[in-house]
């Protein structure tokens, strides 16, 4: 047996080797397809990935079904966390689903994929360079996208900011607005837990080219996490001013504000 078998056979019960199996991927014959996307990896990073959902964060997750089985759709939530926690998670919630399991792509951001080996990872995993061009290609291929407007603004900002939306950009609504693709708004609370920052060394951040250097302990808390899915948004693709456009971006942006609230809310313990 082969180490990389030997690994999978370790980290990937029979039960979720078949379910990655049933979320049908238009891979080549190296296995992999034009973005990066490798099945097995997958199944290895999303055995990891179980461990943490199930044991670690304890992850509590409601309406994931609101997310449509199949065409173009928009998972839009809230950033929260120092590292791509909230994406992880919400995709391998969407994967594990009972009913009709889908693979979503995530945007990252630009520096992860500079990371030796991580950026690699992500990229077999399903993610892929944060940027609208991108983003469009995969609605286009009628994928499910995991997007957070709030970028650097959000995943970078200290522990006395948690749950507090920064500014959204207007690019994904043009997007969805364009391929006529539903956006479901995502709550996450808990991620802001597991790394509290105390503060962002901007300088120190643009002296070592990092979106963001915060200070904080070395160490991912178990914080309990809650995932919650809001019902799909639709809007049309009529020719509106920007400032139309931006109105619908409030729309959503409340939409993961009462979200969160249910979080915070639902929540009884931080660990």
């Amino acid at each position: 047996m082969s180490l990389g078998s030997f690994i999978k056979s370790k980290l990937v019960p029979a039960s979720l080797d078949e379910q990655i199996d049933r979320i049908r991927k238009p891979i080549g014959s190296l296995g992999y397809d034009p973005w990066g996307y490798n099945s097995e990896v997958t199944k290895v990073g999303f055995g990891i990935t179980r461990q943490l959902y199930e044991k670690y964060f304890r992850v509590h997750t409601e309406g994931v079904e609101k997310v449509p089985a199949e065409g173009p759709v928009l998972i839009v939530a809230n950033h929260s966390g120092q590292l791509p926690l909230d994406g992880l998670l919400i995709g391998y919630a969407l994967a594990a689903r009972e009913h009709r399991p889908r693979m979503p792509r995530a945007m990252i951001e630009r520096f992860f994929p500079t990371v030796p080996y991580l950026g690699n990872l992500l990229n077999e995993m399903g993610a892929v360079l944060g940027d609208p061009t991108n983003c469009a290609k995969m609605l286009a291929n009628n994928e499910a996208v995991v997007v957070f407007p709030e970028g650097i603004r959000g995943s970078g900002k200290p522990y006395a900011d948690r749950y507090q939306l920064k500014r959204f950009g207007n690019g994904f609504m043009h997007l969805a607005m364009k391929y006529n693709a539903p956006i479901v708004p995502v709550g996450v609370v808990g991620c802001e837990e597991t790394i509290p920052a105390i503060t962002n060394i901007k300088p120190l951040a643009r002296m070592l080219g990092l979106p963001y250097a915060p200070v904080a302990l070395p160490v991912v808390f178990p914080a309990k996490v809650h995932l919650n899915f809001g019902d799909p948004l639709i809007f049309d693709n009529d020719d509106i001013p920007e400032e139309l456009v931006a109105e619908r971006v409030e729309r959503v942006k409340a939409a993961i504000s009462e979200l969160i609230d249910k979080g915070l809310h639902d929540r009884k313990r931080l660990f």
